[in-house]
């Protein structure tokens, strides 16, 4: 496995980066088109101006500038193992214009109990795709912790086909796709791991991502 790959978003950009804006390349790129499709996901799911939204792994905010300029003042949540992207995220806000108030936590516990708010949404993008499987339940146990009776989450993931692998798939592939990241997990994995954690999922799949990730919705039982 490569831990170097595993731990590349832990590094830390400077503020020459920042100034630079290499943030919006260090989360992936596409910086504008995935940042508009998350907005547009979670308004098309009910988000509204007075819902009270936790990003988790907000970055440098590609999605949360959208989200901030839509949200009633004070109602946008962030968490990122990273403190130098949420500078950069507070750095794009003051670049949009976007006098508003906001609240972002660094933590590499999944862990937004700190702010003492029970969340109607959440979402998270190319998270999951970096963290293994006792980490996903891990999260989802953390998301547990800040969602009330009609709370809706959204949690983005690579799909593989169901185990055992079919006839036909291409088997020099699964060590790429379950032994390094980005990982990958089956729809029956990503079901387990939420239940696992108390939680009650929903498969979406499909949302228009463009590098394929799948969408699942979580509720309390």
């Amino acid at each position: 496995m490569d831990q170097t790959r595993i731990n590349q978003y832990h590094r830390e950009l400077g503020p020459i980066q920042r100034k630079l804006k290499i943030h919006r390349l260090f989360v992936g790129g596409r910086w504008e088109e995935i940042g508009r499709l998350q907005f547009d996901f979670m308004v098309s799911q009910g988000l509204v101006p007075t819902s009270k939204l936790l990003d988790v792994g907000c970055g440098a905010l590609r999605g949360g500038l959208h989200f901030v300029r839509y949200l009633d003042d004070g109602n946008y949540y962030g968490i990122d193992i990273n403190k130098s992207l949420l500078k950069a995220g507070k750095q794009e806000l003051r670049s949009a214009g976007l006098d508003k108030q906001v609240h972002l936590h660094r933590t590499d516990q999944f862990d937004a109990s700190d702010f003492n708010v029970q969340f109607d949404f959440g979402i998270s993008v190319s998270l999951l795709t970096h963290v293994t499987a006792n980490q996903i339940i891990y999260c989802f146990m953390q998301m547990r912790r800040v969602m009330h009776e009609a709370s809706r989450f959204y949690f983005t993931f690579y799909e593989v086909p169901e185990l055992p692998i079919p006839d036909g798939y291409p088997r020099e592939t699964l060590s790429t796709y379950f032994l390094s990241d980005p990982f990958h997990y089956t729809r029956d994995q990503m079901e387990y791991f939420a239940r696992s954690a108390g939680l009650a999922p929903h498969y979406i799949g499909d949302w228009g991502h463009p590098m394929g990730q799948q969408m699942l919705e979580l509720r309390l039982p």
